[in-house]
């Protein structure tokens, strides 16, 4: 026996109408979802309750699929260009990330990792690709150190020459009287006065007066006169 046919319209029953809200509610926002996925159509259902309260589905972003609702009622036109430019976008976006997943995937073998489906004829080109890597490293690594080398010789060269120089400069200074026997005598007598000075604990210039030869004239008994120095 087929199923009767239910006329439409308000259940008078509450408790009957809040169930019939919930199962009717849950299969259409089942089928809504089903219609998104088999058609690959952009599907949204707004459902508010007696009550107030909200039920939604949006198969692309409930705000996405309102925007493009709100601009088709504009310009259907522009509306139109605009899906298929945003479809194109979508398709590029998902072949640079099938693109990013492959490079990716070899990064981890050229680590060593995730080798499992690989059979010997790729991991002998994984292997001759790893050698020719290695290779360039140590060709960049002796670049390196042949410059650092380098750099360290004219370092040298150059504090050579200032040793250089600064002995020119010495033999100059010599050559001038610099270091003539008299100086070094002056300066290791005023070096002794010095040192007395501070062994005293007199001050430098009344060590000075006290060495300054005195002058007078004595008087002996004979009445004759001495000059003193």
């Amino acid at each position: 026996m087929g199923r009767g046919k239910i006329e439409i319209k308000r259940i008078e029953n509450a408790n009957s109408r809040q169930v019939t809200f919930s199962k009717r509610r849950v299969g259409l926002l089942k089928k809504a979802q089903e219609l998104a996925v088999l058609c690959d159509a952009e599907v949204a259902v707004i459902i508010f309750s007696n009550t107030g309260k909200l039920f939604e589905f949006s198969s692309s972003g409930m705000k996405g699929t309102l925007s493009r609702y709100n601009k088709c009622l504009d310009s259907p036109e522009a509306a139109l260009v605009e899906y298929k430019a945003e479809k194109q976008d979508s398709k590029e976006v998902d072949v640079l990330k099938d693109e990013i997943a492959k490079l990716h995937m070899k990064h981890l073998r050229l680590l060593g990792k995730d080798l499992t489906g690989l059979g010997l004829k790729e991991l002998q080109q994984l292997e001759q690709k790893l050698s020719e890597g290695l290779l360039s490293v140590k060709e960049r690594k002796e670049q390196l150190l042949m410059e650092q080398l380098e750099q360290s010789r004219m370092q040298e060269q150059q504090i050579l020459l200032e040793n250089e120089t600064l002995r020119r400069q010495v033999e100059e200074l010599r050559d001038r009287g610099v270091g003539s026997p008299d100086v070094r005598y002056n300066y290791q007598m005023q070096k002794e006065d010095s040192d007395i000075t501070l062994h005293l604990g007199l001050p430098i210039d009344v060590y000075s007066k006290m060495k300054e030869p005195e002058t007078g004239i004595l008087s002996n008994d004979s009445g004759s006169q001495m000059a003193i120095f």
